[in-house]
This record gives C-alpha cells, sequence and structure tokens, in this order.
C-alpha cells in the first residue's frame, strides 16, 4: 500500500466530507488491497474478506465525522475491518471458547517445565518447506482463542507495531504485549509435536 503523508491524508479526509467522488475512489485504491489481505489472513476466505473489505468502507464513510485524527486514518480503516471481521469469526464459530490457560506451559514443584522428551528437532526450514506444514501451522494459529489469535496475526502475521494494534483493538499496549506472550506461548505448545518432528494431524 502507498504511503500517505499526514498533509495527504488530511486533504483526502477533506475531500470525502465534501462527498467527492475522486477522493472515495482514491481511498478504495490506497487502503483496498490492504485491507483485503489482512482480511483474508483473519478469515481465510476471500469471498468473506471481500464482504469485510466492503463492509468497512461503508461504516467508515458513515462514521466519518466521528474521525478525530488521533490515529491514522488507515490505522482507523483497519480498526473497523478487524471488528467486521470478529463479528464474521463469532458468527462462524460461535462456541469458540475464550480460556487459553490449559495450552500454557506446566511446571513441576521444581519449577522446571513439564514436557514431552524431544527425540528429534525439526529446523524452521523443515517445518516452512512443505504446504501441508503450513497450513497446519496456520490452523494450529485459528485454534487459539479469539482475542489472543487476532493479535497474534496482526503483530507476528501482519507485522503491525504494538502502538498500531493497541489502537486498532481499543486496548493498552500493556494488553497487547500480554496477550502475545500468552499466545506465542500456546501456539508453542500447540506446535511442540511438530517441532519434535512428530507427525500432527
Amino acid at each position: 500500500m502507498a504511503q500517505t503523508s499526514r498533509t495527504d491524508e488530511t486533504e483526502l479526509i477533506a475531500g470525502l466530507r465534501r462527498g467527492e467522488t475522486r477522493a472515495f475512489e482514491m481511498v478504495v485504491r490506497q487502503y483496498g488491497p490492504r485491507l483485503l489481505a489482512s482480511g483474508r489472513r483473519i478469515l481465510r476466505d476471500q469471498s468473506l474478506a471481500e464482504d469485510c473489505v466492503q463492509e468497512t468502507f461503508i461504516k467508515a464513510f458513515e462514521r466519518l465525522d466521528g474521525f478525530e485524527g488521533r490515529a491514522k486514518f488507515g490505522t482507523w480503516l483497519h480498526s473497523i475491518m478487524v471488528n467486521q471481521a470478529l463479528m464474521k469469526l463469532r458468527k462462524l464459530r460461535p462456541d469458540k471458547h475464550e480460556t487459553i490457560d490449559d495450552l500454557m506451559p506446566q511446571f513441576d514443584a521444581d519449577s522446571c517445565r513439564i514436557e514431552a522428551p524431544w527425540s528429534h528437532l525439526a529446523t524452521p526450514h523443515e517445518m516452512l518447506e512443505e504446504e501441508q506444514t503450513r497450513r497446519l501451522v496456520q490452523s494450529h494459529i485459528e485454534q487459539l482463542p479469539e482475542t489472543y489469535c487476532i493479535v497474534l496475526q496482526l503483530r507476528d502475521i501482519q507485522e503491525f507495531n504494538t502502538e498500531t494494534v493497541s489502537e486498532m483493538l481499543n486496548i493498552s499496549q500493556g494488553a497487547v504485549k500480554v496477550r502475545l506472550h500468552r499466545a506465542r506461548s500456546a501456539l508453542k505448545t500447540l506446535l511442540e509435536p511438530l517441532l519434535r518432528g512428530e507427525t500432527m494431524s
């Protein structure tokens, strides 16, 4: 996505508020591709992601008077898109539990981590060299509770920084860091059989 300066952004938003067709077209062209890519990573479905982006633009234009400029316009659009995607996920997975405690590392009385013996340690290259493995990794990310999965997706996969994720999700940066740490720990637990070179279903 092409970078937009604050001055250009201000002019673009002013054009939107005046109802200029060119401004609407520029917003869709500049921000649409990245919003679609983000939606596709979250939802894992092209048509759902396209619907999500369309709904994002509609809601953004409806709420434009409420945009105060504290965050970048692109971040504001992404926050709307993430909320739309989360609503779709809740409809798709209404019974998904939010607890992550069962996936946290377990420790014995001596504060040593309890884990299965490692007969073989797979390298990152071995893990990622096959499409099947990549699908398995993604499927395990999707097993995480929604509030943790989305933070992991935004920080580690889409590579937004902590401040931006905080703005998108309307939570503190501290909460982002805590959720990310717990999500990474839980994902490691889920992936340990793969790291040990064991077959995963």
